[in-house]
């Protein structure tokens, strides 16, 4: 089976505020990065919307039928949501639990999907897309 590295990160200034997601996609011979902002979100809610963003972006290069071929390592330095997502913590709020449902519905598409949780430091180039959005947009950058 062949495998797709992501990395994601989100971030908001002031939690809730402004937000931003990374995403660095990695398969075959190709690398591909993205750097958005989405509007007034918590830091947790960026995180999965990193997550969701990657997985539709996936999905839309490979195709449904393609999808099921592949396994998906996701890289996320997030402890509560990569143990959200791999059903080791309860999601107790109500934001996070409808995100949790979109990754379900979008997981259901794929073959398999790893969620590794990694130090921030091994994260870093996902991070710094997100801060390229945040801080450039404020004139920080």
């Amino acid at each position: 089976m062949k495998e797709i590295f992501v990395y994601t990160d989100g971030g908001s200034l002031n939690n809730p505020g402004k937000s931003a997601i990374g995403v660095i996609i990695k398969f075959e011979d190709k690398i591909k990065e993205y750097a958005k902002e989405i509007g007034i979100k918590t830091n947790n809610e960026a995180e999965y919307e990193a997550v969701i963003f990657a997985l539709e972006k996936i999905k839309k290069f490979l195709g449904k039928e393609k999808i099921k071929n592949y396994k998906i390592i996701l890289h996320l330095d997030s402890e509560l949501v990569g143990k959200q997502l791999r059903g080791e913590y309860k999601i107790l709020e109500e934001n996070l639990q409808r995100y949790f449902i979109q990754f379900w519905n979008l997981k259901i598409d794929f073959g398999e999907i790893e969620i590794k949780i990694i130090p921030r430091e091994e994260n870093q180039r996902a991070d710094k897309l997100v801060k390229s959005v945040l801080f450039q947009k404020n004139g920080l950058f």
